[in-house]
Order: C-alpha cells, then sequence, then structure tokens
C-alpha cells in the first residue's frame, strides 16, 4: 500500500482541493494565521502542514488572491517546485493513512482473531479507494480514520474506561477538527461510550452518563486547541464570502460550542448545499443531487470480492451471537455518516463515503467467526479477487471501477469528477504530447487547478473560436465531457477519440 500510494503521488499534480489545502498549511506555518478555507477545520491542514513545512516554500505574503488563487500563487507564480511541494504535502497523509489500517487490523483482530484483522487489514490495503485519496494532500481518508479510531476506542472502553474513553474523546476531536461532515457521528458515538461504560460498571447509569459527556467534552477541547495551535490569539476575519444562515441551521451554528471560525466555516458549508449543482451518474448529467447517488457510485467503484465481502461481514456481525455487542459500533457509526452524506447536494464522488472501506473491512474479517471450512477458502478467494483488481488498476486510482463495470477504462460513461478526473493527470498529458504528438497544435479544455504552461503545454481553449477553426488535436478532461453541452459538445461530437491519458483526459483528432 505504501508502494502504491507514494509512486502514485510522485506522477500526480495537483487536483483541484489540493492547492487550496496547502495553500492554507502554509499559512499556517509561516504566519500562524487562520484566513482561508473555513470551511474545513485546521487539523487535516496542519498534518499536511508538516511536509510543507520541510518543503520550506517562498511564500508571499502580499498575495491578497482568494483560497484557490493563493495556493496556485504558492504553487506555480512564487519560485517554488510544486513537484517537490506537492510531494512532501501529500507524505504525512500517507503515513497517516497507513496508521489506519493498523488500527483496521487490531480492531477486527479483537472481534474475531488475528486471521480476521490480517484479512481486514488486505482489504483496507487494496481498497482503490482509500489509495487513491490517502495518496493525496487532502482531507478525506484522515477524517474517515479518526472516526474509525474514537469507534474503535469506544468498544476498548468496555474493559478500561478510564483509559479509552479520554482516547476515544481526543480521536473524535480529531475527526471534528478535520472535517464537519464528521459530526453526525458525534451523538452516536456519545450514545455507544455510555453503553460501553454502563456495562462494564454492572449498570451504573451515573458513570455511563459522566462518560458520555466525557468524550463529548474532550472531543470539543481538541476542535479549541487545533484553532489555538494555529493562532494562539484565534484572530478571525473572514475573507471570503459568509452567507447567512437562518432557521434551523442558524440555530444549530448557534449551539456548536467551538470557534467563531469553525462556525463559519458551517455557515459556508451550508451555503454551498444551497448553490444549484450539477451531477452525473450512469451517463446522464442531471441538476441537483440524487438520494441514491453515492450507493450507486460505491457500486461502481468498489471491487467486487470486496462488495461480497462487506455485505457477509455485515451479515455476520448481525447474525452472529457474540458479535452482536459489536455492531452498533461497526455498522451504525458509518450508516449515520452515510445517510448524512446522502442527503448532500454535491453528487461529486465516493470520497465522501471513504469512510465505508475502513468500517466495512472489519466487519469483513469478521466472517471468520463462522466455522466453516468454506467460509476461510470463499474469504481468502474474494480477498485475492479484490487484491488482484485493485494491483490490475495501478497506478491509476482516482478513476478505478471494477469488472462489472468495465474498469478504469469505462468509469468515466458511469461516473465524473473525483471519482475519474479531478486534474491529477496534466503532468502525465504534458509527457504524452511531447512523446506522440510533437509539434502538433494542442486545443485544450482541463477541468482541475494545475497550470498547463508550468508542464510546457501550449493550447488554446476551442470553446473561444468558431467550431470550424478547432483543428488539430483536442484534449479533454473527462469530468468536462461528461458535463460538455453547447460548444464543447458539438467539438466531441464530430471528433475521433484517439488516445487515453491516465483514464481522465482524451485526446480527440480533428
Amino acid at each position: 500500500m505504501a508502494f502504491a500510494m507514494v509512486t502514485t503521488a510522485v506522477r500526480q499534480t495537483p487536483t483541484i482541493d489540493e492547492p487550496v489545502y496547502v495553500g492554507a498549511a502554509a499559512q499556517y506555518v509561516h504566519e500562524h494565521r487562520l484566513r482561508h478555507n473555513p470551511e474545513h477545520p485546521p487539523l487535516g491542514k496542519l498534518v499536511i502542514g508538516v511536509g510543507v513545512a520541510l518543503a520550506d516554500p517562498h511564500l508571499d505574503p502580499a498575495f491578497a488572491g482568494d483560497q484557490g488563487r493563493s495556493g496556485r500563487h504558492l504553487l506555480y507564480e512564487s519560485g517554488n517546485d510544486p513537484w517537490r511541494l506537492m510531494l512532501l504535502a501529500r507524505l504525512p497523509v500517507i503515513a497517516l493513512t497507513l496508521s489506519f489500517g493498523l488500527v483496521v487490523f487490531a480492531f477486527a483482530r479483537e472481534l474475531a482473531g488475528p486471521v480476521a484483522g490480517s484479512a481486514a487489514l488486505a482489504l483496507y490495503c487494496f481498497s482503490p479507494d482509500v489509495i487513491a485519496h490517502g495518496s493525496l494532500a487532502t482531507l478525506d481518508v484522515p477524517a474517515a480514520g479518526f472516526v474509525l479510531t474514537s469507534a474503535w476506542l469506544v468498544w476498548r472502553a468496555r474493559r478500561r474506561p478510564r483509559l479509552y474513553v479520554p482516547l476515544a474523546g481526543v480521536a473524535l476531536g480529531a475527526a471534528l477538527a478535520t472535517k464537519m461532515s464528521t459530526l453526525p457521528a458525534v451523538p452516536v458515538l456519545t450514545a455507544l461510550t455510555a453503553v460501553s461504560v454502563w456495562r462494564s460498571s454492572g449498570g451504573s447509569r451515573r458513570r455511563a452518563v459522566v462518560a458520555a459527556g466525557g468524550v463529548a467534552l474532550v472531543a470539543v477541547a481538541v476542535v479549541w486547541v487545533t484553532y489555538l495551535m494555529v493562532d494562539p490569539r484565534l484572530r478571525w476575519a473572514a475573507e471570503q464570502h459568509v452567507p447567512v444562515v437562518r432557521g434551523l441551521r442558524a440555530l444549530l451554528v448557534g449551539m456548536m460550542p467551538f470557534p467563531e471560525a469553525y462556525r463559519d466555516g458551517m455557515r459556508v458549508q451550508f451555503g454551498l448545499e444551497n448553490r444549484p449543482w450539477q451531477g452525473f451518474l450512469f451517463g446522464r448529467l442531471y441538476d441537483g443531487s440524487l438520494w441514491y447517488y453515492l450507493p450507486a457510485a460505491l457500486l461502481v467503484k468498489t471491487p467486487l470480492g470486496m462488495l461480497a465481502l462487506w455485505a457477509a461481514g455485515a451479515a455476520a456481525l448481525v447474525a452472529v451471537r457474540r458479535l452482536r455487542p459489536a455492531a452498533p459500533c461497526v455498522l451504525a457509526v458509518p450508516l449515520v455518516l452515510l445517510a448524512a452524506a446522502m442527503q448532500g447536494a454535491r453528487d461529486f464522488g465516493t470520497r465522501y463515503a471513504v469512510f465505508l472501506p475502513l468500517f466495512l473491512a472489519v466487519a469483513a474479517g469478521c466472517v471468520l467467526v463462522v466455522r466453516r471450512r468454506w467460509v476461510c477458502v470463499g474469504l481468502a478467494v474474494l480477498v485475492a479477487f479484490a487484491a488482484v483488481s485493485s494491483v490490475r488498476a495501478y497506478p491509476y486510482y482516482l478513476p478505478y471501477s471494477n469488472e462489472a463495470f468495465g474498469g478504469p477504462g469505462r468509469t468515466r460513461e458511469w461516473l465524473h469528477d473525483s471519482n475519474v478526473d479531478w486534474g491529477q493527470d496534466l503532468g502525465r498529458l504534458a509527457d504524452r504530447l511531447r512523446e506522440r504528438y510533437p509539434g502538433e497544435r494542442v486545443w485544450l479544455v482541463y477541468k482541475g487547478s494545475g497550470v498547463p504552461s508550468f508542464y510546457g503545454i501550449e493550447a488554446l481553449d476551442p470553446r473561444r473560436v468558431p467550431v470550424r477553426e478547432v483543428r488539430g488535436l483536442l484534449a479533454v478532461s473527462d469530468s468536462a465531457a461528461a458535463k460538455a453541452t453547447g460548444r464543447l459538445a458539438e467539438l466531441i461530437g464530430d471528433s475521433r477519440p484517439v488516445d487515453d491519458v491516465g483514464h481522465s483526459i482524451t485526446l480527440y483528432r480533428r
């Protein structure tokens, strides 16, 4: 897994969100001030900041652009090496992703034995979504891993509550301080903490309530400490528009016991949910969101052997008596997070449900509690099937889809955005143009945060000239092609596809 993530991170150019996080991390390290990206709390960016500090980039404090322009300015316009800076920013996230694998192993081993732990770890290590997003300087995998760690520690609190209850609060606080989308896990994990302590204390309701409250208080304290680590004076003045939130959402934001920057971030998130987004599923472009988008996308993006083991593991947790006490910790938390994510307005990718490969890997290992030889054989075969499917996708993990949907080369027919093309292959496109199409005229429609000219790509936008003038090579990001209308749709319609770059950018001949 380490090999796959590091070698993938070396070759990929910045994805759409990464410059924002790297730019914010650089500001944390050099300015010790909260300025940009309030919609995400600081902890994940502080992790990224470890690599940014090692890179020691030149930062222009006088630059006054928004968070997206600020990140691109840092990478491409400040005299820094974006390849080196991005790799060092990604390495701390890779290390954290590997450490969460140990949590998966330990959790499954405690529930069903060492072989189950190894099976769960194998599924985790070969998960294309975890490899893809765990190798980027983004926040999805860190947030999911902290939630899993909190659930595991809550489970362990049945035996040693004085040790594990505070640690569970620290892990939960780390999740909240990384992404606000983990907030729905708070009531579930506090309730599970109360149940664990109630059982360990022989039915003491007082201890159970105190433990649940303790987890919540520790989590809140971790969030405050995270903001204080960035700026001990907690200076905050929003440099971007913060929407006005009314009604129940305003009440919820007002009740949050967090710094003002966190509450403003919640307002920004609610504002993003109110935008008129477009989605793309199974070849259909649509306005708004579909409640079943994430389950459908997971069906495409998860290895078939892994899907089978997820279902079998969930069934075993519910059906086998000795596993039932652990079922809420393994299943309830991801189900609540999935239900919340399914209500979101942004149908952009399975990264919004990347917690499922973590929790359900633990569940899958639990099938070995069923003492049948065919179960062991079936588990080994399905793990091997998932592993082979994942390895075959190397190094193109972002556009992965399973064999039932044609593999990574056909993912663009079913899905878009971070499922397929997140701007990661601009460098590969530059290499391909130099190797196979030297000297040809190139037209480019690129969806991403990279700067094509930095990589030596001299191209024009075909949407700015009449269609009859667009001759030569037309390179189009697959996410842009999925949502193509008007002139771009016309250009693609009467062009001939001739090449594919990373299964995320298609080259057409005109």
